[in-house]
């Protein structure tokens, strides 16, 4: 079975550490998360960004695609980030 990827693009922000403390509370081993920090952001890391279509942060983006929750203003939850497929082994 092919790992799930778990993106998420922070910026140092406390609201982006809340989001960070919870995906890795929800990852199960089948989630690979990776963590990009913009204010370290390499040029590659940035094509990633633009080519998920991110613009603000914190976002999420499971297997190459920017959660719903991410993709409107309302706040991460727990229940979006679970209906996006995180820790369902």
């Amino acid at each position: 079975m092919t790992k799930r990827l778990v993106e998420v693009f922070v910026a140092g922000c406390p609201l982006c550490d809340e989001t960070v403390k919870l995906v890795r509370e929800l990852a199960c081993s089948n989630c690979e998360v990776k963590i990009y920090d913009l204010h370290q952001e390499s040029a590659a890391e940035k094509e990633k960004r633009t080519q998920y279509g991110i613009y603000r942060v914190p976002a999420v983006v499971v297997n190459g695609k920017l959660a719903e929750c991410c993709s409107s203003q309302q706040p991460v939850s727990r229940e979006m980030l679970v209906a996006a497929g995180i820790g369902q082994g």
